[in-house]
């Protein structure tokens, strides 16, 4: 959807696709095919992963907007964000924060994956409890985590098997274009919808810190006990995706504070779990 913001949509749009494939095909360079063997040996904590990211984070937006008596619309997307996982830039922000490399690419792989069968799951469960109607198509869902995630992770995987001299070469290169690409989205995005984070209402920011907070706690805890999993952990629960929360919102006709409250969320998740990542840098680098 276009966001309406002094930055041109087809910049904001441009910058976003160059920088999520700049960020995912670096993360797939980086990774060594045989420390993945090791979540083979560990398959109780990629469980406890999927099961904070996929179940504890909706339930907890469940309660959080009860608890908050936000609006519908504003209630509506914070929902939608804590039902979209897999967050493209939380694979670099959780291992740039220490979190366990290995478990930290296998949890954001299968938490994509999963994603085409919980969103769904989750939505159906919305329907009952907001008598709606509401739909999401498997496949629409799959185009997108695919094409924004899996093919740039899977062909920095592919060039770094067929070449780890090229790799190791364009690793130390790419690392800063990817991080100010990242950056400079940040920024741009900072720009674009802070008008909309200010429209959205103290009650509902309020709404977003403490659904973060919650996730991180949650994450953090069932990421034990080895510290650098728990980082992984928390940093999967905390970052929601918000194209797939927009892909449902704009497919179903949501109104425009539905778009705002996602976009709002994006905003606020992402300042607020920044003490988190600074603090578990610190204690990792410590160690």
């Amino acid at each position: 959807m276009p966001i309406d913001g002094p930055i041109p949509d087809v910049v904001f749009s441009s910058l976003a696709v160059l920088t999520l494939w700049a960020v995912m095909f670096h993360a797939g360079l980086s990774i060594v095919p045989e420390e993945l063997a090791w979540v083979g040996k560990h398959p109780g904590q990629l469980m406890k992963g999927l099961f904070a990211v996929l179940v504890v984070v909706p339930v907890l937006a469940l309660a959080v907007i009860r608890h908050f008596e936000l609006n519908r619309a504003v209630e509506i997307g914070i929902v939608l964000m804590s039902i979209s996982p897999g967050a493209p830039v939380a694979l670099r922000r959780s291992i740039g924060a220490g979190g366990h490399a290995s478990f930290a690419v296998t949890l954001q792989i299968a938490v994509v994956l999963l994603a085409v069968l919980s969103m769904p799951l989750w939505i159906a469960v919305l329907d009952l409890l907001y008598d709606a109607n509401a739909s999401i198509d498997p496949w629409s869902l799959g185009r997108q985590v695919f094409f924004a995630q899996l093919l740039p992770l899977g062909i920095g995987l592919l060039a770094r098997r067929s070449s780890t001299r090229l790799a190791a070469l364009l690793l130390p290169r790419l690392a800063p274009v990817a991080g100010g690409l990242l950056l400079l989205l940040t920024v741009l995005a900072l720009i674009n919808v802070w008008q909309t984070v200010i429209d959205a209402g103290p009650r509902a920011i309020l709404g977003i810190v403490t659904m973060t907070l919650l996730a991180l706690m949650a994450g953090h805890l069932l990421g034990g006990p080895d510290p650098a999993t728990r980082t992984a952990n928390a940093v999967a629960s905390a970052a929601r995706n918000p194209g797939l929360a927009l892909l449902v919102a704009s497919l179903n006709g949501a109104p425009p504070t539905v778009m705002a409250t996602i976009l709002a969320y994006l905003v606020v998740c992402a300042l607020t779990v920044l003490p988190y990542v600074v603090w578990r840098r610190r204690a990792a680098r410590a160690t």
